[in-house]
């Protein structure tokens, strides 16, 4: 039956006519197959689907709960606004590749066993690369293939640990997973790695700017919340995560505030959002889990938001630096407004994120984790900072002190604006009635936000930022963009990988020639060719450092599996 049918392996199926319909229809196809989609997760009644055994183990393909309903709702939504502010492409390539990308993290969210999980999880790696290459610019290249590398690598961590937890326990079921053994620390590794834990988060921050317009307002919706949500299925109250999170939620704010890409800016913010709900995870409470369950939601409409307006930005001028732009709100006060409505839902009062982020906010201080309680205090007024500064510096900046961009390019295509309205409005609706999205969190939870004390206290913190905010600019303290690419934690992966794969190639390299007839050229050939691929500007320094650090990474992880099997 239909209804037993997993959504998302639906949606992939579908996708794959995209190619075979006319240019014209595409787009309708597209949002088409996700409201059909959206339809169908509606009408899915909770229970287990799907059922089969396979090699003495029983996998479910359809495991119908609240946790995964709510992140199955938010992801056939964010399918349905990404697909409409992408209607106006006319190549196959992207609609493809977006739906099987969405299909994908539908079909895992819905995963009751780990080996569907992991068939969702590599799908989602594969088809979301293609929206970074589709941009078809050589950076764009570059960081798709490291995207790719990094992502299947967190497959092949997460694979490791479901083989060595089915032979502990000798089930695949999906649920609670225990971190105290090194299988359920392997599924914790590489959940961490697409969740972009720290030291583990650069391949975001690197891939993402790089992508389409449109493709960037759909990566921004799936990979990482699928790992939020593989989190709280499997690690809810695991305490390790507060700290964890926590790092999250304040080390990117340090970029955001001088970052030159404002999608670069928003890839960082994504980060700092991402920690809230991994603190939220960590806690484990029921208050806490229905904050991640629905800040979820809010994130993944607010995040698209923002990257729709940055996107329109990038669209009429060509860039999304801000050294190159300033005084675009005469220009462009469609796309100001939106980007304000965007900003001020992140914390704002009556907007979304100001009524999902506080049950995590609460549930931290409720289970007594005062520390990390500041924390998330100080990284949402952090957030709102970095998000005035995206306006300042794109529409109200003297055009004069900083610009040499303005809007050469045609209007938008009239489902621009339509998704970046409709989204708006879908956060303004999540924060003037709260209970629409409280109601789907994954415990029944009855929680007020709107309380005058927390109200009035939320408003001062807003004012004090905004007031920092003003004398930053009114005195001149506020970071000058600047076209330049700041060093994050990736440095010191892709400084070691690459200066040990020089040395030990070079080495080796050097020890055949010298048992080889000296002068041979093919060995000065061979030895050419690595100094022109890993000196500092050669080919691989410049295109595939992170690749080299995920590779090293995979052969410690062989050899001490193998120490772990014959020990």
């Amino acid at each position: 039956m239909l209804t037993e049918l997993n959504p998302g392996f639906l949606m992939m199926a579908g996708a794959l006519l995209v190619p075979v319909l006319p240019a014209n229809l595409r787009g309708a196809y597209a949002v088409g197959l996700s409201v059909v989609v959206f339809a169908l997760i509606v009408s899915l009644t909770p229970g287990a689907y799907g059922t089969f055994e396979l090699f003495d183990f029983t996998l479910t393909s359809l495991r119908v709960d609240r946790l995964s309903l709510i992140f199955a709702y938010i992801f056939s939504v964010a399918a349905i606004l990404g697909m409409l502010y992408a209607f106006h492409l006319k190549d196959w390539l992207q609609p493809t590749m977006a739906l099987i990308y969405a299909g994908a993290a539908i079909a895992a969210v819905f995963a009751g066993d780990f080996i569907t999980l992991f068939i969702g999880w590599e799908i989602t790696a594969i088809s979301s690369v293609f929206l970074i290459w589709a941009a078809g610019t050589r950076a764009g290249q570059a960081a798709g293939m490291r995207y790719l590398i990094v992502q299947v690598g967190s497959g092949v961590i997460l694979l490791a640990g479901i083989l060595i937890y089915a032979h502990q326990t000798g089930s695949i079921a999906f649920n609670a997973v225990s971190p105290d053994d090194i299988g359920g620390q392997l599924i914790l590794l590489g959940i961490g790695i697409k969740c972009a834990f720290p030291f583990l988060h650069n391949w975001l921050q690197d891939a993402y700017p790089e992508a389409t317009i449109t493709g960037t307002v759909i990566l921004s919706a799936f990979t990482t919340k699928l790992a939020v949500y593989a989190l709280a299925r499997g690690f809810a109250g695991t305490e390790i995560l507060i700290p964890i999170g926590c790092i999250m939620a304040l080390f990117p704010l340090a970029y955001a505030i001088v970052e030159d890409d404002l999608r670069r800016v928003l890839a960082y913010l994504l980060n700092n959002q991402l920690g809230f709900m991994v603190v939220g995870v960590g806690v484990g409470t029921e208050l806490a889990l229905n904050g991640v369950g629905v800040h979820a939601v809010s994130h993944v409409l607010y995040k698209a938001l923002l990257f729709m307006s940055i996107g329109a930005v990038l669209y009429r001028t060509g860039t999304a630096k801000a050294s190159e732009l300033g005084g675009l709100w005469s220009a462009m006060p469609f796309t100001a407004i939106i980007t304000i409505v965007a900003t001020a839902a992140m914390s704002a009062p009556l907007f979304a994120g100001f009524v999902t982020k506080s049950l995590i906010i609460s549930g931290t201080a409720a289970d007594g984790h005062f520390w990390a309680w500041i924390v998330l205090l100080l990284a949402t007024q952090g957030a709102v900072f970095a998000g005035l500064r995206i306006i300042y510096v794109t529409f109200l900046a003297p055009p004069a002190a900083r610009s040499t961009a303005r809007p050469i390019g045609p209007e938008l295509p009239v489902n621009m604006p339509a998704a970046m309205i409709i989204t708006a409005l879908a956060c303004l609706v999540v924060g003037l009635i709260p209970s629409t999205i409280y109601s789907l969190g994954p415990f029944p939870v009855d929680y007020k936000v709107y309380k005058f004390g927390y109200v009035i206290t939320q408003l001062q913190a807003l004012a004090v930022t905004g007031l920092a905010f003003a004398l930053a600019v009114r005195h001149g303290l506020l970071p000058e963009p600047r076209a330049a690419r700041l060093l994050d934690t990736d440095w010191f992966f892709r400084r070691i990988a690459h200066d040990t794969g020089s040395t030990v190639l070079l080495l080796a390299v050097d020890s055949i020639r010298s048992a080889a007839h000296q002068g041979s050229n093919l060995f000065h050939a061979i030895e050419r060719k690595i100094h022109v691929h890993y000196n500092p500007e050669g080919l691989l320094g410049r295109t595939w450092p992170t690749g080299w650090m995920a590779f090293w990474a995979t052969l410690m992880l062989g050899a001490y599996l193998l120490v772990f099997y014959f020990r």
